[in-house]
């Protein structure tokens, strides 16, 4: 028998839409699923930002304050879509008042405090999902598959990429994700987190590394109103980048397999540019978001001149069958926030942790962290 679960979304930004809509398709794509999400509540301070996602998408109520959101019982679920600086005082709050939280990465702008939103969610016996999408995609999980049997043999050395634009054009406004203290370390806590997690799916802990950062735009035009997005703001009041715009980092792994991780915001000619290559003793996988449905694969005997082939990822590869019927036709990203809905809501229906959990964002955290001491210093720092 299915049961209806009140959710709550506090954010309404990009990414709080896309958390809106994974919730109304969830059920079309897993019909299994024993819990029906329903909107009832949506906060944003921005005014009328509340009001037009309700109009829009049927939520019951608004609100401005996300604490009436923590306070409301019609409420059992809350996807935490606000800016970082705010992730860890709405999440250890929510689980506090016995709400299951999936929050968006990096879950705060330290270490310190994603273990404040994990210790929160352990303590109050709560399930808590983390946004990290890539990991979902169906070739992502062929390609863990395949490594983790041993098809490409031992592994021996990979490399993550994440370039975009988005912050490329010098009239980007400056809005809290260029301020240290509401967006944290910058590209690493917006791209180079995926990148961290995707290494850790794949290849097991990082043991080590050691990193360089840089800022590119040292100054942006302040804006004058509320923001969305990655909106501009030329001619507006100059005023500092105070966090980083690319880094570039090796990486050592706890199996002794080597990496190295890039990530830059202001990457002209770069849209959304993410992937992997991962090499081992006998072959090869290879994965680009942009061909979010293939994934290169090389293995054999042959080792030189072995030649790569492409797959196109179809049912039997991770959710896949869950969106189409055959291999081949395509999936999107919001695609990748349905498997995560699904995966919060499994949790919450079951009790087991699923999908990325609060100490995947620990760990992620961890590895931030001591990227943004290895720049400082210049030189390797151990995660242990």
């Amino acid at each position: 028998m299915v049961r209806t679960l009140g959710v709550a979304v506090v954010g309404f930004g990009w990414m709080g839409r896309v958390h809106t809509q994974a919730y109304t398709r969830v059920l079309h794509h897993f019909p299994g699923l024993p819990l029906r999400p329903e909107l009832v509540t949506v906060a944003e301070e921005v005014p009328g930002r509340a009001e037009e996602a309700a109009a829009r998408f049927g939520f019951a109520s608004t609100a401005r304050d996300w604490r009436e959101v923590a306070a409301d019982p019609r409420v059992q679920a809350v996807s935490i879509t606000a800016p970082n600086f705010l992730h860890r005082e709405i999440g250890v709050a929510m689980a506090g008042a016995g709400k299951h939280i999936w929050i968006e990465k990096p879950v705060g702008l330290t270490a310190d405090d994603a273990r404040a939103v994990a210790d929160a969610v352990a303590g109050s016996g709560v399930q808590g999902t983390v946004g990290f999408n890539y990991r979902n995609a169906p070739a992502v999980a062929y390609a863990r598959e395949l490594i983790a049997s041993g098809a490409i043999g031992t592994v021996t050395h990979a490399r993550v990429r994440l370039f975009s634009d988005y912050a490329a054009h010098p009239d980007s406004a400056l809005t809290w994700r260029y301020e240290r203290e509401r967006g944290g370390s910058g590209v690493l806590g917006d791209l180079a987190s995926h990148g961290v997690d995707l290494a850790r799916h794949l290849l097991g802990d990082i043991d080590s590394l050691v990193a360089d950062t840089a800022v590119f735009i040292p100054e942006r035009a302040r804006p004058t109103g509320a923001t969305a997005g990655h909106v501009r703001a030329a001619g507006g009041e100059l005023g500092p980048v105070e966090n980083e715009d690319h880094v570039s980092c090796l990486l050592r792994f706890a199996s002794g397999a080597r990496g190295v991780l890039e990530a830059c915001r202001v990457s002209v000619g770069e849209q959304n540019n993410y992937g992997f290559e991962v090499h081992g003793t006998r072959g090869a996988v290879s994965w680009d978001f942009r061909r979010m449905g293939e994934l290169g694969v090389s293995r054999g005997d042959s080792y030189q001149d072995q030649p790569v082939s492409t797959v196109y990822v179809g049912p039997g590869h991770g959710a896949y069958e869950a969106f189409q019927p055959g291999a081949a036709s395509s999936m999107g990203y919001d695609d990748l926030k349905v498997i995560e809905a699904h995966a919060f809501l499994r949790s919450i229906a079951d009790g087991t942790p699923r999908g990325a959990t609060l100490d995947d964002a620990v760990a992620s955290a961890v590895a931030l962290d001591a990227m943004s001491r290895s720049a400082e210093r210049g030189a390797w720092v151990s995660l242990g």
